[in-house]
């Protein structure tokens, strides 16, 4: 089955220019568009996509305000925007964004954000500096937390922003195995989420440029 996607932007072109990307995959259909923030968070509850493309800024409810409308619903919410700020990024994974792309990152990141978001991956933008990621990190202390040789390696590769199927295909396990791992991992150093761990591997030297 097709994963189903809601487009909210208030510009009518970047809407139609995201629904001529997805809709050329053949696993991916935009069933829904919404112009504003509130009719994105209606629309989303009375047609349940399976993922919502939320712009940051919108009329009447902006990106954010939609993530954390739709968080525990079961739809995912990646948010898409030209602004790569710190606040609307650390904002948007703190209320349970499922990733974040810049516009300009291109069409293949937008429909492999889509895809992770689906299959629990969390995809951020490349382009979002390493600082952005070190301060995504958990709050409390961590130097004294020990990872098995495989764990580093797999901590590493969250760092880079590899999914789970990108890092099983590198060091030749099986997705279910790594996504094991990236939960005995998040135990570990207390992280709520995959950038969690990332901010903690480049904060704590695990992760390199």
């Amino acid at each position: 089955m097709s994963i189903r996607i809601l487009v909210a932007d208030d510009q009518e072109g970047i809407r139609d220019a995201f629904r001529l990307i997805l809709d050329a995959q053949p696993d991916l259909s935009v069933v829904a568009e919404a112009a504003d923030g509130r009719t994105a968070i209606d629309t989303a509850l009375a047609v349940r996509p399976d993922v919502v493309l939320a712009d940051i800024r919108m009329p009447r409810a902006d990106g954010i305000e939609v993530t954390r409308a739709l968080a525990g619903t079961g739809i995912h919410v990646v948010v898409v925007t030209t602004f790569g700020l710190e606040e609307y990024v650390q904002a948007a994974l703190r209320h349970g964004a499922a990733g974040f792309v810049l516009k300009r990152s291109g069409p293949a990141l937008l429909v492999e954000a889509v895809r992770a978001a689906v299959n629990g991956d969390m995809l951020i933008s490349p382009q979002l500096t390493v600082r952005l990621l070190r301060g995504g990190g958990p709050e409390r202390e961590v130097s004294d937390v020990v990872l098995t040789e495989r764990e580093d390696e797999i901590v590493a590769l969250v760092a880079q922003g590899r999914t789970n199927a990108e890092i099983a295909a590198e060091l030749f396990l099986s997705p279910g195995t790594v996504k094991n791992h990236v939960a005995a991992v998040q135990r570990k150093i207390g992280a709520r989420n995959r950038v969690m761990i990332a901010g903690w591997a480049w904060a704590t030297g695990r992760a390199q440029p």
